[in-house]
């Protein structure tokens, strides 16, 4: 009798994938990983028991995480694995009340980090940590990286940061897609036609141009990561190349380390 498959989740707009599938390739079995936490955790939940893997992509608008990660949900489903995906603002507690609240342009640097980390808290509870216990791949479309990023270029204390993401499960992989700031400007404005103003750092009064702001504030976030990633120890990923480029080599390391060999 054909045992039933896991429910999966498609992104419906992401169309067929440049790259082939590898069906013929062996289907992968997920050997239990060691999951830990950042610091304090979830009250309740004992990191031996999730034994998915959880992937983070990480970049800028812009940088083409979307496109990507609706690739890798396509590949990976292709070779058997059941997925799941997470992002920031996807919370069904405060999503709408965040972006109703960004739309004011008048939150205090303090107030949208807490918004965010409550957002973040919600889909960690809800939807990773249940995928994980399933045995999913949980693809997350941007993580605490980008929101402690954010904060430390606004100038949010470090350990004040560190205290606030402690419930955050260390990731299997994370990868940051780095494309340069005029790059992004015009692929923000082939999809948007307009720069957004938080991601355009208005707010810190860089510039009264959005433009010069939006460059100014897009390299201070570049240097964060880099910063960010000597501490958490994330794969530097090269956005500018073509995407079929930059697919092949989220592929090849992610099968590095589906395989528990050293890529990553």
């Amino acid at each position: 009798m054909p045992t039933s498959k896991p429910k999966t989740t498609r992104n419906a707009h992401a169309g067929p994938p440049a790259l082939p599938l590898g069906l013929g390739e062996d289907v992968v079995v997920l050997k239990p990983s060691i999951k830990r936490f950042y610091g304090h955790g979830v009250p309740g939940v004992q990191p031996e028991e999730l034994g998915g893997r959880l992937i983070v992509i990480e970049g800028a608008d812009g940088s083409g995480r979307s496109t990507q990660i609706a690739r890798l949900v396509d590949w990976l489903e292709g070779t058997g694995h059941a997925t799941s995906q997470v992002g920031l603002k996807r919370s069904n507690l405060v999503s709408d009340e965040l972006d109703e609240a960004k739309h004011r342009n008048t939150l205090s640097r303090t107030t949208i980090s807490l918004f965010y980390a409550t957002d973040f808290a919600d889909q960690l509870d809800n939807v990773i940590l249940p995928g994980l216990r399933a045995g999913y791949i949980v693809l997350a479309d941007r993580y605490i990286y980008t929101l402690m990023a954010r904060d430390l270029v606004r100038g949010m204390d470090p350990e004040w940061l560190k205290q606030l993401y402690g419930m955050a499960l260390v990731p299997d992989a994370v990868f940051y897609l780095h494309v340069s700031p005029e790059n992004l400007i015009e692929r923000n404005f082939a999809k948007d036609f307009a720069l957004d103003y938080w991601e355009s750092g208005m707010d810190l009064g860089l510039s009264r141009d959005m433009f010069e702001s939006f460059i100014e504030y897009q390299k201070r976030i570049v240097e964060t990561f880099r910063k960010l990633r000597t501490e958490y120890e994330f794969t530097m990923v090269d956005g500018d190349r073509p995407v079929d480029a930059v697919q092949e080599e989220l592929r090849k390391r992610i099968s590095a380390m589906l395989k528990d060999e050293t890529m990553v």
